[in-house]
């Protein structure tokens, strides 16, 4: 960052996502003013109004020109996040829309012939940005275990789990081969985004299970299970292999040369535990006696998911002021899209689904 005043945004949506952003902000002054948000009734502008501090506008337009903010968060319902981004655009706005861009294939290229060539859209796509899949991708770009040539990801659903594979094996928009087969089982299902739900009794929950082929031998391997995300009974797991080990978790194996195979841990260092009096954080997270993550926001005291959504946020303030990288631009999320979507219909129809370069490749 080259400038010192903070960077201004307006949000468009008032649900659960976009409070997330609204708490950030306040927490982060000195980089971020929230000038606005846009919503669609008049009972919930009051809302907003009254308790995000910020006037609120019946439309984007509205936004748009009473505040002029340097970028806008979209964070609304599927089928309106390509209508809202596309007005941000035509008004000269930069964006950072939540996942996914659009609903289905076709709504990805309709939004990508609209608006891709502009280059002003960024995608919240966060999971890469959580401090533990971070740590773990800083290791495999060191070369630790050799060429990365599969990931399995069972902890989120859809793209999200797709960015992860495709970010950790360093794939692009080629054609992707995919099969996938879904199961139903009883499971307990104690707790929702809302907290515990006095539910004790095991329901029908859905597995998909899916296998990705990237080409050069690289593949991926998709598994996930109804509400997994709230479910502290289905465990998180993911798996990078690679030519000369592989990380499980927080376990790192690899070569360490003739007849020497070496386990290490991938460490945390966490503040509040004990009698450590620094305040409850995340400081850093090491392998081998080096750090390979840092937290950025140390001291406010936020939660893995929140870390990486202030890390994304903040990254498109820099980026709306030409003062930094595109955090994750539209294409990435349209492809990742693509695959969640084609692990779906091949789920559905039992067929093994191949896809083709899309015009977001080019």
């Amino acid at each position: 960052m080259t400038t010192t005043s903070p960077t201004t945004f307006g949000i468009i949506g008032s649900g659960w996502r976009a409070e997330f952003f609204v708490r950030l902000a306040a927490l982060l002054p000195q980089r971020l003013t929230l000038v606005g948000a846009a919503v669609r009734r008049e009972q919930t502008a009051q809302h907003v109004a009254a308790n995000w501090h910020v006037p609120a506008y019946l439309s984007p337009q509205e936004l748009f020109a009473k505040q002029r903010p340097e970028f806008v968060v979209a964070s609304v319902s599927w089928p309106s996040t390509p209508v809202v981004t596309e007005a941000a655009v035509e008004a000269g706005i930069r964006v950072l829309a939540e996942t996914p861009p659009a609903p289905d294939a076709d709504g990805l290229r309709a939004l990508w012939q609209r608006v891709g060539a502009r280059r002003m859209v960024q995608i919240a796509e966060q999971y890469l940005l959580l401090p533990g899949h971070a740590a773990r991708r800083e290791i495999v770009r060191r070369g630790v275990i050799g060429r990365p040539t599969s990931v399995q990801v069972s902890s989120t659903h859809g793209y999200h789990a797709v960015s992860m594979m495709r970010g950790l094996l360093g794939a692009g928009f080629e054609p992707t081969s995919v099969s996938a087969s879904r199961f139903s089982a009883p499971l307990l299902d104690p707790l929702t985004r809302d907290g515990w739900s006095g539910d004790e009794t095991p329901k029908d929950a859905e597995t998909t299970l899916a296998t990705l082929d990237f080409g050069d031998g690289r593949s991926g391997l998709y598994d996930f299970t109804s509400n997994q995300w709230h479910n502290r009974l289905r465990a998180r797991r993911i798996v990078i292999r690679a030519s000369h080990g592989e990380i499980t978790d927080d376990t790192v194996v690899r070569w360490g040369g003739p007849r020497t195979v070496l386990r290490s841990q991938l460490l945390r260092s966490q503040l509040g535990h004990d009698l450590n009096l620094d305040g409850h954080d995340t400081e850093h997270l090491s392998f081998d006696g080096e750090v390979v993550y840092r937290n950025p926001f140390l001291g406010l005291r936020l939660m893995d998911e929140e870390i990486a959504i202030a890390s994304i946020l903040t990254a498109t303030a820099d980026w709306a002021r030409d003062e930094g990288p595109q955090p994750y631009p539209l294409a990435e999320a349209c492809q990742d899209h693509l695959l969640a979507l084609a692990i779906d219909r091949a789920a559905e129809t039992g067929e093994r689904v191949t896809t083709q370069l899309e015009p977001w490749a080019a």
